[in-house]
């Protein structure tokens, strides 16, 4: 395969359209293959493609008469590309179909170059008509799968129009400043001395929003672990967990070591194990502890199973659960593609194990916060009613707080334009 954005961004996108692999890991694997000045070609290609999939496939199946087979998904995906191309990018149409014909010899079936020429130009000719036709379907409406829009309806019967709204757009680019190294007035300062704009958030007292995404590897400090991507919502959780030094503290579902990094930074002499299932996400949390020169004992474990415990109660624990990931959507827009409804359940289940699992290892008179990324009460609120329900050394430690809305058990925050993500929390206390 040539190593230039188009054809890299098929190579990403076709193992997703079969259910294998993520973006991120797919983006990763063929990343340093592409030319750098066409990196941010790539990126554009496979998030816009994804982030609009639900409206393009439908486009898509109108003007093929029947679905590629398997084997043949990398023509989908060229086409789905193409699409996207032509309906959301300033690349003119010509030379969007030139290099799509062109991709097909590239990709070793010539044969399809007529069919592919053929169905961009209907897709010209057609667009309105086709879209017009289209336009009473949830799915394409609101660019979110059937199942979703119908779930989000039930659950945020106020809300679920400015989520899927939110959930369209591409998320800003948000800073967690260190201010064990420096100030975030400071910092602010040194961005704008460097020609970049950013502007505090308004519920972190550690973030900065930058009006441009940009590689953050050429940013002020990066080096000098003068901060980390991290997402406002995000950013919230360190404060919650109401640390003192010398507490032993347990990350439970660590990797990649964000919220980690943010505990260490914020309060010296803490004791901490980082709890992580997957080796390969574990060394996510080795490089962010390295570049941050921070310390924290690192444990490849199941964080569902006591095994891996040496039996230390903790003072604190921060479970940010596996979870559905709804609320971060924007930042990961393949979720519309990967993610079903049934999911949800067996999430839910595993959220529940892990719970019960950790809270055998806190103390008496210590505090437990439970967080996702998911906008979906089944994951947060009703989980967390079920486990003080379950649990009678258990109580709810309430959340006061400017940010998000106050549910009955715990606090929510959904996905906002130039805002923060979707997320969830909630402070468990331990009695007796």
């Amino acid at each position: 395969m040539a190593d230039n954005a188009r054809l890299l961004a098929i190579q990403v996108l076709t193992p997703l359209l079969t259910q294998r692999g993520s973006l991120r890991t797919q983006l990763a694997a063929v990343e340093s293959r592409c030319p750098d000045q066409e990196r941010g070609l790539l990126r554009e290609l496979c998030y816009g493609t994804l982030r609009y999939l639900p409206q393009l496939d439908q486009l898509l199946a109108q003007l093929l008469r029947k679905p590629f087979q398997e084997k043949d998904q990398d023509l989908q995906a060229l086409l789905l590309l193409s699409i996207y191309q032509i309906r959301h990018t300033r690349v003119p149409d010509h030379a969007c179909l030139n290099e799509a014909v062109n991709a097909t010899r590239v990709l070793g079936k010539e044969w399809a170059g007529k069919l592919v020429n053929a169905v961009l130009r209907r897709y010209q000719r057609e667009h309105d008509d086709l879209e017009t036709q289209l336009q009473d379907k949830a799915s394409f409406k609101f660019n979110h799968p059937d199942w979703f829009v119908a779930k989000l309806q039930h659950n945020w019967p106020e809300h679920w129009q400015a989520i899927l709204a939110n959930n369209n757009l591409a998320a800003p680019l948000t800073l967690r400043v260190n201010l064990s190294k420096i100030s975030r007035e400071d910092y602010l300062a040194a961005l704008k001395t460097a020609g970049i704009d950013a502007q505090t958030t308004p519920f972190s007292p550690y973030g900065l929003r930058l009006s441009e995404s940009c590689n953050v590897t050429t940013l002020p400090g990066f080096a000098d672990g003068w901060f980390s991507v991290q997402d406002e919502a995000a950013q919230l959780a360190c404060d919650l967990m109401d640390l003192s030094p010398g507490q032993h503290v347990l990350d439970a579902c660590a990797a990649p070591g964000g919220k980690l990094c943010h505990l260490l930074e914020h309060t010296s002499e803490l004791d901490v194990d980082a709890v992580e299932l997957e080796p390969a996400r574990a060394r996510r949390i080795e490089e962010n502890l390295s570049r941050l020169q921070l310390q924290a004992t690192l444990i490849i474990g199941d964080a569902s199973k006591p095994d891996w415990w040496d039996g230390q109660f903790y003072d604190r624990i921060l479970l940010d659960a596996p979870c559905s990931a709804t609320g971060v959507i924007r930042r990961n827009p393949d979720i519309k593609l990967l993610r079903r409804g049934e999911d949800i359940h067996a999430l839910a289940q595993l959220q529940a194990e892990i719970l019960d699992n950790c809270w055998k290892m806190l103390k008496p008179g210590g505090k437990l916060l439970y967080a996702t990324c998911s906008i979906f009460p089944q994951e947060n609120e009703r989980q967390i009613e079920r486990f003080l329900a379950r649990q009678a050394d258990s109580q709810l430690h309430p959340i006061t707080a400017e940010w998000g809305l106050e549910r009955p058990a715990g606090r929510q925050l959904l996905p906002q334009a130039d805002g923060h993500d979707g997320f969830f929390y909630a402070v468990l206390e331990k009695t007796g």
